[in-house]
């Protein structure tokens, strides 16, 4: 179930940083950003790795000018991922189309992809030098809102490594902007889908009129010192297959059992174990952020096919420590599904209102968790010309401003080859051996309650019986 890589070492070569402009001039105009983009828990960049194997059809072909000039072509059409990013009145963000492109980075590797293990999952060795921070990249403002570094390896696979301003796009949208460079890669004259920019349709109303209590936005001050500290921090994964999620299903009471979504069902865990493991107060009130998507017809939002802003919320789930620690699973379960069930159009458009009128506030991290699942983003079908990836998504868990509050659901197959959701997890070291130790619990079998009252009054009377002897 858990995994964590051993310790490989490897030496990264690295070309100097060049900047990639589009390939045909322009637009030169001010775009702003949607009032969900900018808000203050998407102010980051946010690391993506995608993991090659040499492929016979390509031969000695050399993938980083293939992705480079693939780069420059898709850049025309999504021309503001070329510019820079600027602050107007109230906090609003606004990119400033100027064409100066992304950053690239060409690089190799004494290393082999087999080194990294039969199972490719995060935590990943080395990734600092196969997403390499450029000194000074990596501010908000005025910063190159893409960076790519293709890293080719010994065997002849590569890795491609990529950084996106959060503010720019959510994982769909970024992966609508990798699949356009991939077909370009792949020698189409232009990309398949036509890029909508669009932010007007998740702006504030005027006057803004937020109609939810918007619990992921409460300003909770940390009286406890209990958000996640940053020293000595464990970086696992954990795998949950066909089995293991069927395991977690029987600890939920039968209407939830068939009614539970597996993102319902492991985020109810994840934040059950975690919320053990930190051994907070009983009286200290959890939030689970659960990222849910407003595309598609269900919300009602209207976001056209090409959009590629962010176009999600963060409903939350709150309950007390304790609640969640003496309630079985399913009580944490349901709560993560009633969060979920909140997001519409009139959700979102509350949100929008609600950046307006209190400065674009960061989502809570105090005794808070995040999850988020992009086993439906589409990592794993970019094809540059040398196939799929073997590993393909989120390069760790933890990202973000608070290190450590943040976890992806992400798509995976396993060493024996079967298919189900990898989710990396980083805790303070103690923290997550209770982690491990408290998930094992819910991955065995329920225990009857009667048959083991029954069991325990059985052994109570022969240690009596005992005693008395």
């Amino acid at each position: 179930m858990a995994s964590s890589t051993a310790a490989l070492k490897f030496t990264v070569r690295r070309r100097p940083a060049v900047l990639v402009a589009p390939a045909a001039p322009t637009p030169r105009e001010l775009k702003r950003l949607s009032d969900i983009d900018d808000q203050d828990g998407l102010r980051f960049h946010i690391p993506v790795i995608q993991f090659y194997r040499r492929s016979a059809l390509m031969g000695a072909r050399d993938p980083a000018p293939v992705i480079r000039d693939a780069v420059a072509k898709a850049l025309v059409p999504y021309y503001p991922f070329a510019g820079r990013l600027r602050e107007l009145e109230g906090r609003k963000l606004a990119v400033e189309c100027t064409g100066e492109g992304v950053l690239f980075i060409e690089a190799d590797a004494d290393v082999r992809l087999e080194h990294f293990g039969d199972a490719l999952q995060p935590p990943f060795p080395c990734l600092e030098e196969l997403i390499f921070d450029v000194p000074g990249s990596s501010e908000v403002l005025g910063s190159p809102l893409l960076l790519f570094q293709v890293t080719r390896l010994a065997c002849g696979g590569f890795i491609l490594g990529v950084r996106l301003h959060h503010t720019m796009a959510d994982a769909q949208g970024l992966v609508q902007f990798l699949s356009a460079v991939a077909e370009l890669a792949r020698g189409a004259a232009a990309p398949s889908v036509r890029p909508v920019w669009g932010r007007e349709l998740l702006e504030a109303r005027d006057p803004p009129r937020p109609a939810f209590a918007h619990r992921e936005y409460d300003e909770v001050p940390d009286t406890k010192g209990t958000i996640v500290p940053l020293d000595d921090m464990a970086h696992r994964s954990f795998f949950f297959g066909r089995q293991e999620v069927a395991a977690v299903r029987a600890h939920l009471p039968p209407h939830l059992r068939s009614r539970a979504s597996t993102f319902d069902v492991l985020t109810g865990l994840l934040w059950r174990c975690r919320t053990v493991a930190l051994a907070p107060d009983a009286d200290e009130v959890m939030r689970m952020i659960c990222i849910v998507n407003a595309r598609g017809s269900k919300s009602g939002a209207g976001i056209p096919e090409g959009y590629y802003g962010n176009a999600f919320a963060f409903p939350v789930a709150v309950a007390t420590a304790g609640e969640l620690r003496e309630n079985p699973l399913g009580f944490a379960v349901e709560l993560v599904k009633r969060a979920k069930g909140e997001v519409d159009v009139e959700y979102m458009r509350s949100v929008a209102d609600l950046m307006v009128l209190r400065g674009r506030p960061h989502f809570t991290v105090v005794r808070a968790y995040l999850a988020s699942d992009v086993t439906k983003a589409g990592f794993g079908d970019l094809d540059f010309g040398w196939g799929r990836p073997a590993y393909g998504g989120p390069a760790k868990g933890g990202v973000g401003a608070i290190p450590g509050v943040a976890s992806f659901l992400i798509p995976f197959k396993n060493a024996k080859g079967e298919d189900g959701i990898v989710v990396p997890m980083c805790l303070p070291g103690p923290a997550m051996e209770k982690f491990v130790e408290e998930m094992e619990k819910l991955l065995r079998p329920p225990v009857d309650d009667a048959a083991a009252a029954a069991r325990q009054k059985q052994h109570d009377a022969v240690q009596a019986i005992r005693s008395a002897l």
